[in-house]
């Protein structure tokens, strides 16, 4: 069975109709950080069950309730999630950690450290310096994770 986790970061308050689009038909959506504001949750909510992690922008009594960090569980793999990932509290290799999504620097990046998959989705926010406007995607497929940036056109 496959399943589908999209991924999306740096929104600062922008819900592009674009990225909405692009995560449809995920299973759950794991948010990275610097949201902006509780809406941009609320539509993504309206797609798929959320995670998200708070963002050194994410401000306010709203962002309160967004934990710094958190580690899920999802398709047998264990996911650590965070906004910046210089950050990293943990060593994802002894604490079995199978990928880690950070956001922060509005570059999509993935990339395979000792075993663990790092995975940055971009920024689906307003678009800085001439950085592509981006979200992510892993498939759940035959127990392996397969990461995927996807760029979208706006």
């Amino acid at each position: 069975m496959t399943k589908v986790i999209g991924l999306i970061s740096d929104t600062h308050g922008l819900m592009r109709p674009e990225a909405l689009e692009a995560l449809r038909g995920s299973d759950i959506i794991i948010h990275a950080g610097d949201v902006g504001r509780p809406d941009v949750l609320g539509h993504l909510m309206a797609i798929a069950p959320v995670f998200a992690v708070r963002g050194n922008v994410d401000g306010g009594a709203w962002a309160t309730s967004l934990p710094e960090a958190e580690n899920l569980s999802f398709g047998g793999h264990s996911l650590h999630v965070l906004h910046i990932l210089g950050e990293l509290a943990i060593d994802p290799v002894t604490t079995g950690i199978s990928a880690v999504i950070s956001g922060h620097t509005h570059k999509p990046l993935v990339e395979v450290k000792d075993g663990v998959l790092y995975v940055n989705p971009g920024s689906a926010g307003p678009r800085r310096f001439r950085l592509p406007v981006t979200v992510g995607r892993l498939t759940v497929q035959d127990g392996q994770l397969r990461p995927e940036i996807i760029e979208l056109t706006v």
